[in-house]
């Protein structure tokens, strides 16, 4: 089916004009330099993310002005301003250094529930020159110890809920030295950690900040490939500038917005644009603890008089299933702009958005690796349903054959962005040579297929790999697969990601069993569990095929194109390197 442009919205309909009004102007005159010298830098070489994030606004008008506002799921409400933020992250600075003896460049990991003292514990480490480590709370004992580990962090910052679930990891970890437990008016029960409020209680409010230098390591996220344990991408202090821009063009942030962006903490987004973009354009954020939930959505909206909100694709698709008439049950009137991000959003749910609130959501596109947003689709611009949008001013994307030669408009191959963007992420963590083959003839190669069309604008097509994009959650299915062999009934296993109209993908394993079991129900019920517990939620199989055995090359290597093929019901193609039945 095809979809009409939908035109931009006139000036008018905006609270403010928008920053970017004209598109191609801007993009021939900007330059990072002119948006470096926007941020208050130590001096021309040393930044860091925390003070522009917080500190920086400390001197102007923005000192008392709120920067998170936080409800829980009992509907509690604590408010912080830019000062209290600024405060309560020197004090845990402090305790970091104090009583745990971090220094520059030592990584501090955070598994932790979507409470404020996550944002304080990252603004504190950044300040004290430690490496942020954000972790989902939904990961099982598996995720967490593959990234601690591979790591080498040495404090992890989490509560009596969540270390629950790991602590038969801890053992096996020596570099961790230190716990910080935060409990939030639950009784500590974990022998050995340091309590959060205790620790925060002694320290001083005074902190003189690190002086981290434009490319000193600050964040590293974990990204799953098709092979191996997931990757540490890493990120520097000079990430900032992608973040202020971006957050200032794409998601147009004014000082007059209140802000929602719904990703958790532990993912990208949750800190390019959960924290560090809003914040260092002073922008007060609104943060629900909870998870999704479309009527409870609604009412937060409602409550906050949110004006800007960004999204994900799978939660837009289930507030389509949840009904037309729901949101007009909510006063949703101060919603001037909404982004999207995390997976393609598909045309449907872009014209819904114009149809249901009288406004579109605005697709972009980037990834862990990039840091930032590298395509939009902007306020000023008409909007193509199901397109990417443009590239950001400074980012240069292309369309790649796959001897990494530029291709004209209309023919899709591989996206590239030609490396050299401040947020670009900087190493893999002790996998130099595999950042490098991430570098062809002068690209950055993103992994993901994508066309263009005269007129600029971008399309997704498909992931080059076997990487699974499962409701925004990139699952790599070699680390499904090492968790399902590791169950005692598994033998063989399989994975692929299969289409679905919610989540865009979801896992699906294929399973040979060892002698003496039989497939059941109760049995694919069980592998789902033991994968949920080990690995997340998100990784565990929604279906389990059992198969007498799975295809594989002659060296033993298993055929994941054969399987998704033969599932999709598409040609098998070459299967010359297949061993023989």
């Amino acid at each position: 089916m095809e979809y009409q442009k939908i035109t931009k919205q006139p000036l008018e309909q905006h609270a403010t004009k928008p920053n970017l009004e004209d598109y191609q102007t801007i993009r021939e005159a900007f330059s990072w330099d002119a948006v470096s010298r926007e941020l208050d830098w130590f001096d021309s070489e040393h930044i860091n993310i925390a003070h522009i994030a917080v500190d920086a606004h400390l001197q102007t008008e923005r000192r008392d002005k709120k920067a998170l506002v936080w409800e829980s799921t009992k509907g509690e409400v604590e408010e912080y301003s830019f000062a209290d933020l600024a405060r309560l992250s020197n004090k845990f600075a402090n305790v970091l250094v104090n009583e745990t003896g971090i220094q520059k460049g030592d990584r501090v990991f955070f598994f932790l529930e979507r409470v404020p003292e996550i944002f304080i514990g990252i603004l504190g480490t950044l300040k004290a020159g430690g490496v942020i480590g954000p972790l989902f709370s939904a990961f099982g004992p598996e995720a967490v110890n593959d990234r601690l580990a591979d790591s080498r962090a040495r404090v992890l910052v989490t509560s009596p809920a969540l270390i629950k679930k790991i602590t038969d990891i801890l053992p096996g970890l020596p570099n961790l030295e230190k716990i910080i437990m935060v409990n939030r008016k639950q009784a500590p029960d974990f022998s050995g950690a340091l309590a959060y409020e205790e620790a925060m209680g002694r320290a001083s409010e005074s902190f003189e900040i690190v002086k981290t230098g434009k490319e000193d390591y600050a964040i590293m996220h974990y990204t799953s490939g098709t092979t191996g344990k997931p990757k540490g991408a890493v990120h520097v202090h000079g990430a900032v500038v992608g973040h202020y821009a971006t957050a200032k063009y794409v998601l147009d942030l004014h000082p007059e917005d209140t802000y929602w962006c719904t990703a958790d903490p532990g993912w990208v987004t949750g800190t390019s644009y959960g924290m560090f973009g809003p914040w260092s354009n002073g922008i007060t954020q609104v943060v629900y603890e909870g998870g999704f939930s479309a009527r409870r959505w609604y009412k937060f909206i409602e409550q906050w008089k949110v004006t800007v909100w960004y999204t994900a694709p799978t939660a837009i698709r289930m507030l389509m299933k949840a009904g037309d008439d729901l949101p007009g049950q909510f006063n949703l009137d101060s919603l001037r702009y909404m982004c999207s991000v995390g997976e393609p959003l598909n045309p449907e749910a872009v014209v819904w958005g114009q149809q249901v609130f009288g406004m579109p959501f605005h697709d972009n596109w980037w990834q862990t690796e990039t840091g930032a947003i590298m395509i939009a689709n902007y306020p000023i611009q008409d909007i193509k349903p199901g397109s990417m949008g443009r590239p950001f001013p400074g980012i240069t994307p292309g369309i790649l054959d796959d001897a990494f030669n530029e291709l004209p408009p209309g023919r899709e191959g591989n996206l590239a962005v030609r490396p050299g963007w401040p947020s670009m992420f900087r190493t893999y963590w002790e996998k130099e040579d595999l950042y490098q083959s991430r570098f062809k003839n002068g690209w950055y190669i993103t992994g993901d297929r994508a066309k263009k069309d005269e007129e600029g604008y971008f399309w997704f097509v498909s992931r080059a790999d076997d990487v699974i994009n499962t409701a925004g959650h990139l699952v790599g299915p070699f680390e499904v697969e090492s968790v399902l062999i590791e169950h005692p009934a598994v033998a063989e296993a399989g994975v692929i990601g299969k289409p679905d109209k919610i989540a865009m993908e979801v896992v699906k394993a294929f399973v040979s069993l060892k002698e003496g079991h039989e497939p059941t129900n109760e049995l694919q019920h069980d592998i789902q569990k033991f994968v949920m517990k080990r690995l997340s939620s998100a990784a565990a199989p929604r279906e389990i095929e059992f198969i007498d055995s799975l295809p594989k090359t002659r060296s033993g290597k298993i055929m994941r194109r054969v399987l998704k093929a033969k599932e999709l019901g598409l040609p098998l193609g070459d299967t010359s390197t297949l061993e023989d039945d």
